[in-house]
């Protein structure tokens, strides 16, 4: 977990190699520095500022906060909440709880992977997806269910994922090609 600017900080307080602006998560680190206990707090909020948890923002973290830096990637990579690698812009977490996996989880996984062109755990070439699993996602009556950015989806046959994800891509066109006219 090392970053060449352990040992020197640039001007802009941003990592030299990667030009992560540390200066973004000042203010979560000074509101939690003196709290004990609060590194999945601070992991929480600084995932929400970049959107992952890159490795020299853990390293950062650790020094800022006085830990250990074998305890601050030790508490990302434990809890499947926590991202050390850039998500796409929509993130789909697909359930395999019980209720799930007996109602076809397998097939909606396989559909839309076969869909995104992508495997489980994998981003597309565009960054717009990210597929990925959850143990399980709550929505049981839903089941099988998948959840994009926090909205669920189920029940679900493969036909139905394939066709959510096809929509929402054509959304995204049309977003770029309105961007493209103004």
């Amino acid at each position: 977990m090392n970053c060449c600017c352990q040992d020197k900080k640039s001007e802009a307080n941003q990592c030299c190699d990667t030009g992560i602006d540390f200066s973004l998560m000042d203010e979560i680190i000074s509101q939690y520095r003196t709290e004990k206990g609060s590194l999945i707090s601070v992991l929480q909020k600084v995932q929400d500022v970049y959107g992952y948890l890159p490795i020299p923002v853990l390293r950062e973290i650790a020094v800022k906060m006085g830990l250990k830096p074998a305890q601050v990637y030790g508490t990302a990579t434990f809890y499947t909440q926590f991202r050390l690698k850039p998500v796409g812009k929509y993130l789909i977490l697909l359930c395999q709880g019980t209720a799930c996996h007996v109602n076809g989880s397998e097939r909606i996984e396989t559909a839309l992977a076969e869909e995104l062109k992508i495997k489980p755990g994998e981003t597309t070439s565009d960054g717009l997806f990210t597929l990925d699993s959850a143990a399980c996602l709550g929505c049981c009556s839903l089941a099988p269910v998948m959840m994009i950015n926090g909205q669920a989806y189920g029940p679900l046959t493969s036909e139905k994922a394939s066709r959510i994800i096809r929509d929402i891509y054509t959304a995204e066109q049309q977003k770029a090609g309105e961007g493209e006219k103004a």
